[in-house]
Order: C-alpha cells, then structure tokens, then sequence
C-alpha cells in the first residue's frame, strides 16, 4: 500500500502499462487533480486516489481497469 502523501505535483500519472495519463497538479481531498495543460481539451481531470497501484521512480500507475476520464493524455 501506498501512501497518499507520497503523490507529489509533476509527477506523471499513468495506466497500469505505462501509458501515459497525465501529470498531477495537486491533491484535493482523495482526488488526484491532473493538470490542465497536459489534457486534450484544456480542462482539470480528476482521478481517485484509491485507484494508485503504486509509485514508482517518480510516477503514479494506476491500478489495472481504472476509468480513465475522457480528455486526457491516455489514447
């Protein structure tokens, strides 16, 4: 198990095989907040923190079947 305060701003986010997702703006509550710049469409995405499989060499991979919201950097 991870722990939520190890989530740091610029790390990338990713899926469980390394595709990337995004890169973390903040945390906000149990939310990771991807940054804007980093989406397709300009907007904040949101990820639950209860989806991080774990934290590796400065990424966050989520855990395998994790929704992944529209508009980010996954294709």
């Amino acid at each position: 198990m991870f722990e939520k305060l190890r989530i740091r701003e610029h790390m990338e986010v990713a899926t469980n095989t390394g595709q990337h997702v995004g890169t973390v703006d903040e945390i906000e509550n149990d939310q990771i907040k991807l940054t804007r710049s980093d989406s397709k469409d300009g907007a904040h995405h949101y990820i639950a923190v209860d989806s991080v499989d774990r934290i590796d060499d400065n990424r966050v991979y989520l855990k395998e079947g994790t929704p992944i919201p529209m508009g980010t950097g996954a294709r």
